[in-house]
């Protein structure tokens, strides 16, 4: 599903415009999706008690729509506009013409029975905002903040005073139950911390053709997008139909990070999975699951994968290779990991400890967290967090790998300038552990399709995270530990069949 950015909207609705359908046609249909949702969610309608509060703007115009026809349909909706009506123009202006033509009143302050909203329709401003609310909407935010005490809120294509791109500095946001927005979900909908403002998300066409939009290289996860890899098997397959996984990780001591990573990519559907670690490494990990083939390596006096260990031969027959978790920060893993990662055009996917900089010659996915990814980029957490598409984009096209960007809304860019962000996942997930979950089922799913990467790396995720949401329902947000997501995973994959996508 494309994701938009406000000057991207604009010109979606320009050229639809163009091409010959009118602006107040894309007003009326938007309210109509608006009226639609409340009949839907809120019925019976005549038993609500609702509260419309509308800009100047077109967004305001949206709102006096939803307000005609609740009125028409019997309601009696309390409209109330922020503004003075002479500064509506356009297309708010007519609708506002039509709504008092059709008898319905406009308040231009809000009255004191009004209070008791059951429903409380936010139009106050739309994705043309370029900063902070002032003035009359910035007390108009605040009365949906706090004046309503009984009232769901539903905002009109986004909540009043959140910005509809990252990066801008944002004021007083209007808290929504659920949002309506029009032709596409915008970028600061589905990133932190606007995801966490919108409620439910609700993605209504208006009018404007996929085509128009369908260049965006900016995405939602969904199911449909990676439904192929979740086909049923053909029933020729065997095992080395399914690839074979190698999980170079694991060090002494930190021997469960590498049984994790190899058991997900089984789960994750590899036909064969091989973990190589430290020699002294090498029993702990087999007593994790006898499906684990191992190979021992040399290794160093504190119990980590030698530089002169014989990696290249073990490479041999295997599909995809994964590195990093529990190798530990011996200096000689780094030179360990570029060595490999020169040395072969197999799919790599790298985590943890095997973080460094390298470069295309092969799918290579690099999977670090906020904290790592600071360190590869030489810049703060902040920094990073403050602008985590640009700084996927960046990363991925400037090194020619893909780079999954975790946390809240994990963020996958590709080195063609494509980003994908993610929808699902949950607090449960910051559990130990969690990481090598997911570096092992990307390199499950890539063992099984190397010809389809992008899709590999997008399943591993919405998966993972999806698992992660089943699992928490489950055992509560507190006690789901990192297998718990390996549990839950077939029941994940069994709902991505019927689900379209997640918002």
């Amino acid at each position: 599903m494309k994701v938009l950015t406000a000057a991207e909207m604009r010109e979606v609705d320009r050229l639809t415009i163009e091409a010959g359908i009118p602006g107040i046609v894309l007003m009326e249909n938007a309210g109509h999706r608006v009226v639609e949702f409340l009949e839907k969610r809120f019925a019976p309608l005549r038993e609500q008690r609702i509260v419309i509060l509308c800009g100047k703007g077109n967004n305001g115009g949206d709102g006096l729509v939803v307000a005609r026809h609740l009125f028409i349909r019997g309601g009696l909706p309390r409209v109330i506009l922020l503004a003075d009506p002479d500064e509506l123009k356009g297309d708010a202006a007519a609708n506002y013409r039509m709504l008092l033509a059709c008898g319905c009143e406009a308040h231009r302050e809000i009255p004191p029975e009004a209070r008791s909203a059951t429903l409380v329709v936010d139009a106050l401003l739309g994705t043309g905002l370029t900063g902070p609310a002032t003035g009359r909407m910035l007390e108009g935010i605040r009365e949906i903040n706090s004046g309503f005490p009984l009232a769901k809120v539903v905002a009109v294509d986004i909540p009043s005073g959140m910005p509809s791109d990252p990066g801008i500095a944002a004021g007083e946001i209007a808290r929504a139950d659920a949002t309506v927005t029009f032709t596409a979900p915008k970028a600061a909908q589905v990133i932190p911390p606007g995801c966490d403002r919108v409620g439910e998300l609700i993605v209504s066409g208006i009018g404007s053709r996929p085509e128009l939009y369908r260049h965006i290289q900016l995405d939602l996860i969904e199911p449909a997008m990676f439904a192929e890899l979740l086909a049923p098997r053909p029933p020729s397959g065997h095992k080395g139909t399914f690839g074979h996984a190698l999980v170079i990780a694991g060090s002494r001591g930190k021997t469960g990070a590498a049984a994790m990573a190899g058991l997900a990519a089984l789960r994750a559907g590899a036909g064969l999975v091989t973990v190589a670690s430290a020699q002294s490494a090498i029993p702990e990990i087999a007593a994790h699951a006898p499906e684990l083939m191992t190979e021992p390596l040399r290794e160093t006096e504190s119990g980590a994968i030698a530089l002169n260990a014989n990696v290249g031969a073990i490479m041999e027959g295997k599909s995809v290779i994964a590195m990093g978790p529990g190798l530990g920060r011996h200096p000689q893993i780094a030179a360990l990991v570029t060595s490999i990662a020169e040395s072969t055009t197999l799919p790599l996917v790298l985590d943890a400890d095997a973080l460094v900089p390298v470069f295309g010659g092969g799918t290579r996915v690099l999977t670090p967290h906020p904290g790592e990814m600071a360190r590869l980029t030489s810049k703060s957490v902040a920094e990073v967090q403050a602008d985590r598409l640009g700084a996927a984009r960046d990363y991925a096209g400037d090194h020619a790998v893909t780079l999954v960007l975790k946390g809240q809304r994990t963020v996958i860019g590709f080195p063609d300038g494509r980003v994908w962000i993610n929808p699902t996942g949950t607090p449960a997930l910051g559990t130990g552990g969690s990481g090598d979950i997911l570096t092992g089922m990307i390199a499950g799913f890539l063992a099984q399709f190397p010809d389809r990467p992008d899709q590999a790396a997008g399943a591993a995720v919405y998966l993972h995270g999806l698992a992660g949401e089943i699992g928490a329902r489950a055992l509560g947000e507190k006690c789901l530990i990192a297998t718990d997501i390996l549990r839950f995973l077939p029941q994940a994959m069994e709902e991505c069949a019927g689900v379209p996508h997640r918002l």
